[in-house]
């Protein structure tokens, strides 16, 4: 039973992959039921960011004793990166099966593929909202040049990331319906005690050393620091791969538990 349990589940993986087709298509279907009606449609997240960004640029780079030709580009990027990568990958990952409930039980289809239309909804969404950061970059100069190539790898370890995050938290909030709140409340404590309106510049080298433990640190410097120019370093690399190795197999390991029943859960 545990054997063909674990390859129902790579089953369904491999199926879902397969349908990629379909998962563009539905992603996209659902960007444009969203914002149905709306003259704007998705451009409304890009207005947001911008109000945000140039509001919160304003206050912090003289709370902070800043240049704000240097911070609000940093700020720009880590604000679109954080809030449309990283903060809503989980935090969507946690209802993937719950606002697939009607598609799940209409048709079988794998599991795997509700993942799949998340990541494309959320790419559509990233590409409207990282127009922001890209104008702040034009309008003070700052060329990234070549070395930007090297956080692609870290957008791709980004998407793999958010696939496993569908299938771990997927299946547990479907289960249990008081974590995503739970995950919201942690998020917004991460996202202070992470640098996004602050730079890792303005702690000490002791605290820069513990820097390092917070996992949301070495993801989003995996991909921020080369678009401003510079490596991430080894740690960062290392402890940003390993996390996402581990990620990935416990989240196998518990959608292959779990998948059977995910379809009564929701």
């Amino acid at each position: 039973m545990s054997q063909s349990r674990y390859a129902r589940a790579w089953d369904d993986l491999a199926s879902g992959l397969r349908s990629w087709r379909l998962a563009a298509t539905l992603g996209w279907t659902d960007v444009r039921l969203r914002y149905r009606g709306s003259v704007l449609g998705p451009f409304w997240l890009t207005l947001s960011a911008l109000v945000m960004v140039v509001s919160m640029g304003v206050i912090y780079a003289r709370l902070f004793h800043m240049n704000l030709r240097e911070y609000l580009p940093f700020l720009s990027l880590s604000m679109a990166l954080w809030q449309v990568g990283l903060s809503s990958l989980l935090l969507e990952s946690c209802t993937c099966f719950i606002d697939a409930e009607a598609s799940i039980h209409a048709m079988k289809l794998p599991f795997s593929l509700q993942a799949l239309r998340l990541l494309v909804r959320n790419a559509i969404v990233f590409a409207h909202s990282i127009v922001v950061p890209i104008g702040v970059f034009v309008i003070y100069g700052v060329s990234p040049g070549l070395i930007s190539l090297v956080s692609l790898p870290g957008l791709a370890l980004w998407m793999i990331d958010g696939f496993a995050s569908c299938l771990l938290l997927g299946a547990l909030c479907a289960r249990f319906r008081d974590i995503p709140p739970i995950m919201g409340a942690f998020l917004q404590i991460a996202f202070y005690v992470t640098p996004i309106i602050w730079k890792p510049s303005q702690l000490s080298p002791r605290q820069s050393a513990l820097l390092m433990l917070n996992p949301f640190y070495d993801l989003l410097e995996l991909v921020r620091a080369p678009i401003f120019g510079t490596l991430p370093s080894l740690p960062v690399v290392m402890i940003s791969v390993g996390l996402s190795a581990f990620w990935c197999f416990i989240a196998f390991l518990f959608f292959a538990r779990t998948r059977a029943r995910l379809a009564f859960w929701v």
